[in-house]
């Protein structure tokens, strides 16, 4: 159990970074960049097409009789997480760079992960079944209600634009080849469930898309808009808010009347941000933007919360070892 709490750099995490330097090195140009565009536009339809068909809709609304449960960890993720992401606004542009800030709000706005949210409840002894649902629920929701608080709240704080184009990208790339995926789970289902490889598919198609924002991030000189002092305070600023959520979800949520094991659910899921959903999602609704800057933030709040998530979850197993069964 305490190896599965150690420190450790995302494998997944060290490919994006590496697509992003190599974008930095070596960007995409001309003609390659062009074909470029096309191959993540189709990676992405494939990619949410594979979400749908891996989606149970069943499973977010089985356990819909602890609702309750599924209600504040939904409210954390949709509601609070965005409401600190605008409060956070007093930070641009100092000491936060404006142009870092748009891509720090889009993080609190993201569904919550699936597969980190429930193995780190796994690990604490929280709710499990309880986390299964609810993070099948946020990412279920989180299709719909991510694009819904980015066109609401970036666009009339002027963080963002996301014009009608772009409405109409998010409804052929994503919502489309998602509900497909959910009509097709007769057929294809049991198929995506039993080829684990498809995962590979999943982050490929991620790093791809990462290689392209950040091959157009250079043809704008996003680097030339921060510098290195600047991603530290990124990096601070996302511990800060990671630290905080943290503590306010457990807080919370024993202030609620939440036993042991749902109050962990809560904190687990209810503080992740999923990377997975959020970065191709970010492609489209933010097309002809900074985009490797949109991106740069969630990367960074990926890793910190894989990193604290992991060590908080282990201290809780070891806690609950320590503790003698009622």
């Amino acid at each position: 159990m305490a190896a599965r709490g150690k420190l450790t750099i995302d494998r997944f995490l060290l490919a994006i970074l590496a697509a992003a330097v190599l974008a930095t090195v070596v960007p995409a140009r001309g003609v390659g960049l062009d074909v470029l565009g096309w191959a993540t536009k189709v990676a992405i339809f494939c990619l949410f097409f594979l979400y749908g068909a891996r989606m149970h809709p069943e499973e977010a609304l089985k356990g819909l009789r602890h609702w309750r449960l599924h209600l504040t960890i939904l409210a954390f993720t949709f509601v609070v997480f965005p409401l600190v992401g605008l409060a956070l606004g007093v930070l641009s542009p100092t000491p936060l760079a404006a142009a870092l800030y748009p891509g720090l709000l889009y993080v609190t706005l993201c569904p919550s992960t699936v597969q980190s949210s429930i193995n780190f409840t796994s690990i604490a002894r929280g709710n499990v079944a309880g986390a299964i649902v609810s993070a099948s629920a946020s990412n279920l929701l989180g299709v719909f209600l991510t694009p819904a608080l980015a066109i609401l709240l970036m666009n009339t704080t002027g963080n963002a634009n996301v014009g009608w184009g772009s409405i109409l990208d998010i409804v052929v790339q994503i919502l489309l080849p998602f509900v497909l995926g959910q009509l097709s789970r007769r057929w294809t289902a049991d198929f995506v469930t039993r080829h684990k490889r498809l995962k590979l598919f999943d982050q490929g198609s991620i790093v791809l898309v990462v290689y392209a924002a950040f091959s157009q991030g250079m043809r704008e000189g996003i680097w030339t808009m921060v510098g290195v002092a600047d991603v530290v305070i990124l990096i601070a600023v996302c511990l800060v808010v990671l630290g905080f959520m943290l503590w306010l979800t457990w807080f919370t949520a024993r202030r609620l009347g939440f036993d042991r094991a749902d109050a962990l659910a809560i904190q687990m899921c209810g503080t992740k941000k999923s990377l997975a959903t959020g970065l191709p999602m970010a492609t489209v609704l933010f097309a002809g933007q900074p985009i490797g800057l949109i991106m740069l933030p969630l990367m960074v709040f990926h890793q910190a919360q894989l990193m604290a998530c992991s060590a908080l979850a282990a201290r809780h197993a070891r806690t609950a070892e320590q503790t003698p069964a009622a």
